[in-house]
């Protein structure tokens, strides 16, 4: 696989997910981190974005459930490259009826090089990071090069 170096922007795309056992805990965080979250394009799926924007007056663009394809909405966004971190509080200790779409979404966070998140200490290690608040060079698959092999063998 050949990789080609994007800069995550000053201003980060910050997705919030939370399953329903971890929602008060995703926005017990964004309220602890308000501030800093605020300067950045936060998505987050269904009742999670909801109840954040509610909670916190965080601006927060909503996508659906993720059950009802959030995650994959999630995901399209992070293939897109329109997503530079994911914060996912996700229960790893109940059943998901989607489970298939969290673990597609986790691939493709690994996939496209993205920070991802899925407790409070790793969320906190990273919007305490200097490169929270900076641009940010990193790694991701070209995949232009990748369908030109493919297509022609070289």
């Amino acid at each position: 696989m050949q990789y080609k170096t994007v800069t995550a922007a000053k201003t980060k795309s910050i997705a919030l997910v939370g399953h329903d056992n971890r929602k008060d805990e995703l926005i017990g965080w964004c309220r602890k981190h308000r501030q800093k979250l605020a300067a950045h394009k936060l998505f987050a799926t269904g009742t999670s974005g909801h109840l954040i924007a509610k909670q916190t007056s965080l601006a927060v663009e909503k996508l659906i459930s993720g059950p009802l394809g959030g995650d994959q909405q999630i995901g399209a966004l992070i293939s897109e490259q329109k997503i530079d971190m994911l914060i996912f509080f996700w229960d790893p200790l109940a059943a998901q009826p989607h489970d298939p779409d969290v673990k597609a979404l986790l691939r493709l966070a690994a996939v496209w090089n993205i920070p991802v998140a899925c407790n409070q200490s790793s969320a906190d290690f990273i919007v305490n990071s200097p490169l929270f608040e900076n641009e940010y060079d990193k790694s991701v698959p070209d995949y232009r090069h990748y369908i030109h092999t493919r297509i022609t063998g070289q």
